[in-house]
């Protein structure tokens, strides 16, 4: 075992070491005696993007096998295991990767490395028809009841689709098609496992109360004898265009209970200091009841119940920021949207107030150390940084990052992409839910919370939970 970087000082105090194995996994370490519990994070570098034509949704498919056995730990002896030693666990596939987590008590930390490492080194042995069966239906029905049959569904499916052309490696979303789900063969699941779920292809996080060295002897243990592999597939190249050149649009009529208006721009790619700006000017135009947006059509204007502006970062990839409006009462969608524009150009043109971007950087600084605060949210912000990024330590210093932006850089971002002509709308409007003469107005009281969100910060979150497909089945058993 090789030691590839040194323990440096980062945001709040937090410290990261990163080792390697010699077959190829990277490992990183935060000790942090606070609480007497750990986090074991596993990042797989594969996600939707890495998927191929007439097989969309085989990452996410995979990742819910990876809870049906392997070789020393049949059926669902993964949750039993973790949950009868008081830890929690569960897995979620993104466009760009996947991942798997417990959270442990220390003393049971062994026990979640040796789980982690035989399913990764063993669980061909136990995949099998029935496996692949079994939780195909699993996931149709989580597509059927997350996407297909509820009001709104398919809106980030519809606009990832319009962003990023036919071909592109994110123009399909993680949950995939039904026709592909139904396509797809044990010996596609067992290919896929062979090209990605290999030691070389993966970084294993483990933070908080835990020994360094006993932690980084049982690594090496349980996962130094599993061979890595080198036939992965470059992945295609995910560059396109700043702008997308025109405006796409797309009107949906279906049985919802409020006229909507979504939109999704192309903006800077993650991990630079342009994406950083991007969603300073985001939080400020919709991140939450103090932003521009909710101010002018919810408070003064009172033509949206709901509205809300958000950025899902991605680092192979444009990003995507997603505009979510939900009107009230019999108010037009145009109305909406030349209000949006209109908010929209003053930005673009003034930039935000010292107040705003002190507020909204406050926003960002408090979430980022929320995710710090916690041995999970940590471990998975240090595989992300080292998955997609190369280095881990740079999640303990994004704070640093967000907080040197300045307002000419919100500015120049929101002038350069928040344009009319680098967007895709998706207009929603009511039909009747039967035929019964019931007009829209009629039917709007009876709108679901889950969907006509009161927190107008809810469409960032919405787009982020489209893009990851959690193991929600495997969690409730």
């Amino acid at each position: 075992m090789g030691h590839t970087a040194t323990q440096q000082a980062g945001s709040g105090g937090l410290t990261a070491t990163e080792h390697r194995l010699a077959n190829g996994l990277r490992v990183v370490l935060s000790e942090d005696h606070l609480t007497p519990v750990a986090a074991v994070c596993l990042w797989y570098d594969v996600g939707s993007r890495h998927e191929v034509k007439g097989r969309t949704g085989l990452a996410h498919l995979f990742e819910h096998l990876m809870f049906q056995g392997s070789k020393q730990v049949p059926g669902n002896g993964h949750f039993e295991l973790v949950q009868g030693a008081g830890g929690s666990l569960n897995g979620t596939t993104s466009f760009e990767r996947t991942n798997y987590f417990e959270t442990m008590p220390t003393h049971q930390v062994e026990l979640a490395l040796w789980l982690e490492a035989d399913r990764m080194g063993s669980l061909l042995s136990a995949l099998d028809e029935e496996s692949m069966e079994n939780q195909r239906d699993v996931v149709k029905n989580e597509r059927r009841q997350r996407y297909d049959n509820v009001p709104y569904g398919t809106a980030f499916e519809r606009l990832t689709a319009m962003v990023y052309p036919e071909g592109h490696p994110y123009h399909h979303t993680p949950i995939g098609s039904m026709a592909d789900l139904d396509a797809a063969s044990l010996e596609d699941a067992r290919q896929f496992f062979r090209t990605y779920y290999a030691p070389n292809n993966a970084v294993l996080a483990v933070v908080g109360d835990i020994d360094p060295e006993q932690t980084l002897a049982w690594v090496e243990k349980y996962f130094g004898s599993i061979p890595a592999h080198d036939g992965k597939p470059t992945p295609r190249d995910g560059a396109l265009p700043d702008i997308i050149g025109a405006q796409l649009r797309e009107e949906v009529r279906e049985e919802v209970p409020a006229r909507a208006l979504m939109a999704a721009y192309r903006l800077p790619h993650d991990g630079t200091r342009e994406a950083d700006a991007a969603d300073l000017a985001l939080t400020v135009l919709g991140g939450g009841e103090s932003s521009r947006l909710h101010n002018r059509l919810v408070r003064r204007d009172r033509t949206a119940v709901a509205a809300g502006f958000g950025l899902l970062r991605l680092a192979g990839a444009p990003s995507l920021g997603w505009l979510d409006v939900k009107t009230s009462g019999g108010v037009e969608v145009p109305a909406i949207e030349a209000a949006v524009d209109e908010e929209l150009a003053r930005f673009a043109a003034e930039g935000p107030s010292p107040e705003e971007m002190e507020r909204a950087q406050a926003q960002l600084e408090r979430e980022w150390l929320d995710r710090l605060a916690t041995v999970g949210g940590r471990a998975d912000e240090l595989c992300r940084y080292a998955v997609l990024f190369g280095d881990p330590q740079l999640a303990l210093s994004a704070v640093g990052r967000v907080l040197d932006i300045t307002a000419d850089e919100v500015r120049a971002v929101a002038a350069a992409r928040l344009r009319p002509d680098n967007r895709a709308v998706l207009v929603y409007e009511p039909i009747e839910a039967a035929d019964n003469g019931e007009s829209d107005e009629g039917a709007q009281p009876t709108q679901p919370t889950d969907v006509v969100r009161a927190a107008p910060a809810a469409p960032a979150a919405d787009a982020a939970d489209a893009a990851t497909e959690d193991n929600d089945e495997g969690a409730g058993r």
